[in-house]
């Protein structure tokens, strides 16, 4: 993607996985992801930073959870406290004002993103769980250390393990980037992208979306993206309709 077309991404919340129907039937499982009230925090440029980005907040943060600093960062670009904050390199014609919410519809349905998150924390594993090793054999002299790695190193020349030896150890908790996975459908209301397949992560991280760097392009993307100004609107919960009146006589 040509520095001159590149937009901003959209920083979201994993909920799970679930499935939808095609017009023809077909099942296509699906990943949501809500966009938690995406909005832009600040601006960073040229003359100040050396670079130009956007930093965009997800998610409410109690504001005792957050620096006095960081308090006063918000309150200065009129936006409420942000439990996440990630920066996305753009050129300076496609900056997007401060306080602007991102909507679902920034991607447009059938293109092709590239998420990247945090992948599940699996702790201490083996050789065969963690790099796919086949295991040593069954029986003819094996005994004990069936899903061992096999040889460590070599004999005395050179006489150590090379580094990056694939061994047991620490599997997962790792930043993962998924290529060209395809936007199935937005809903603008309620703030959701349903993309094709898994996505790195487990429930309730947070996921970062952009444009994909490798495959088809779609030309007619909003420019610099697809926002409102000002808070995000949320959602009133439905009030119970009230009971009706009983005057002094009537029956129930």
């Amino acid at each position: 993607m040509s520095q001159q077309a590149q937009r901003s991404g959209i920083l979201a919340k994993k909920l799970g996985m679930t499935r939808v129907f095609t017009e023809e039937g077909s099942v296509v499982p699906v990943t949501v992801l809500a966009l938690e009230g995406c909005q832009v925090v600040a601006h960073k440029t040229q003359e100040r930073d050396g670079y130009t980005a956007l930093q965009l907040g997800s998610g409410t943060a109690k504001p005792k959870r957050v620096s006095k600093a960081e308090r006063e960062r918000f309150a200065k670009a009129k936006v409420a406290p942000k439990m996440k904050l990630v920066e996305f390199r753009v050129p300076g014609e496609n900056m997007i004002e401060v306080g602007a919410a991102l909507s679902a519809d920034h991607f447009a349905i059938g293109q092709k993103v590239d998420v990247a998150g945090i992948s599940v924390g699996k702790g201490f594993q083996g050789a065969m769980k963690r790099h796919n090793f086949g295991g040593l054999r069954a029986t003819h002299g094996v005994s004990i250390s069936h899903r061992s790695h096999g040889s460590t190193g070599q004999c005395q020349d050179p006489g150590k393990v090379f580094k990056g030896k694939k061994m047991a150890g620490h599997m997962g908790a790792v930043r993962i980037t998924t290529q060209n996975v395809e936007i199935v459908r937005t809903d603008v209301e309620d703030g959701l992208i349903l993309i094709q397949g898994s996505v790195p992560g487990s429930k309730g991280t947070w996921i970062e979306i952009r444009d994909a760097v490798k495959g088809t392009k779609v030309d007619d993307l909003p420019m610099p993206g697809k926002f409102t100004v000002g808070a995000p609107e949320t959602k009133e919960p439905a009030k119970a309709a009230p009971a009706p009146e009983i005057k002094a006589g009537e029956e129930e």
